[in-house]
């Protein structure tokens, strides 16, 4: 009997958080996705995703990828295009509102991080050009779209190396992000969105004008939208460091329903422009993003 693979736990951000280095949390993650989706009713996008054809009767048996076989016990075919499909664009939001948690495992900065990750290491795979874009009130760090396994380690290595900095200025730092995308393709944004939506919604507007395909990821932790603290505390804004005293439980239901209006105005002007909006947690499982950004890839194709 083989050995069962519990992929489900490569997918779970607290034990993923305890991963050492960047690159085996994308590893890991990315491995965790593959095989749930061998085990799902999307089995058979995998082997698109993946480049590799089901064994059909005369293939050759040296071009079997025997490591997919002890994953799935089924006979894939590898295949060797070299042709670049795709031109994407991860911007992160790197301000110091990410870098919060309530009592989870992990930020929703580092969160970001391995998301991000796991999408270049997915994009890297499909022979797509990724470039990177690491922002907060500035654009900090910009490395063009390449498609190679030197590019990925370059890409990986920023995105480890980035601490939260500064407030957050999304809408501008879009602007200028519009300058370095010379041919339209797909741009992900993964940001909390703690913002004026109003100039931000402008600003993606300007990138979807340009004819490109945009994925957003709301990345937020559980406390942010439930509010559920249940007695007096002390809130600390992370970008102006300013204090305040409240008793949350007396607030919580207008807190919730400003919250959801905030949600529901980026949620529906998104999808108004065929932006595609998605609402992550921190205590999500990374699947749940990884599977709704390749519904969208395929999409595309």
């Amino acid at each position: 009997m083989p050995e069962v693979i519990d992929y489900k736990k490569y997918l779970d951000p607290a034990l993923v958080s305890k991963l050492k280095s960047l690159d085996l949390k994308a590893k890991a993650v990315v491995e965790g996705f593959m095989v749930g989706l061998h085990k799902s009713p999307y089995h058979g996008f995998s082997v698109e995703f993946t480049q590799h054809r089901a064994y059909q009767q005369g293939d050759p048996i040296k071009d079997i990828d025997w490591k997919v076989y002890g994953k799935s016990e089924k006979f894939f075919i590898k295949q060797y295009e070299e042709e670049t499909n795709l031109i994407c664009h991860v911007l992160i939001d790197n301000s110091k509102s990410m870098d919060f948690k309530n009592k989870g495992d992990v930020t929703k900065l580092e969160y970001s991080h391995v998301l991000s990750a796991s999408l270049i290491y997915l994009l890297l795979q499909q022979q797509d050009s990724v470039g990177l874009t690491i922002y907060s009130d500035m654009i900090e760090n910009y490395i063009p779209p390449k498609s190679s396994n030197v590019h990925l380690k370059t890409l990986l290595t920023s995105i480890a190396k980035s601490e939260s900095l500064n407030k957050t200025n999304t809408a501008d730092c879009l602007v200028k992000a519009i300058e370095n995308i010379k041919r339209r393709g797909l741009v992900i944004l993964i940001s909390d969105f703690f913002d004026d939506i109003e100039s931000t919604l402008t600003s993606l507007k300007k990138i979807h004008f340009k004819k490109n395909e945009i994925i957003l990821f709301q990345i937020l932790d559980p406390i942010e939208k439930s509010f559920a603290f249940g007695r007096d505390a002390v809130f600390k804004d992370l970008e102006t460091e300013e204090e305040m005293t409240s008793q949350p439980y007396q607030i919580q239901k207008a807190y919730q329903e400003a919250f959801n209006e905030f949600l529901n105005k980026l949620k529906n002007q998104s999808l108004r422009y065929n932006i595609d909006y998605n609402l992550i947690l921190t205590t999500d499982s990374y699947d749940k993003a990884l599977m709704n950004f390749y519904k969208k890839r395929k999409m595309l194709y």
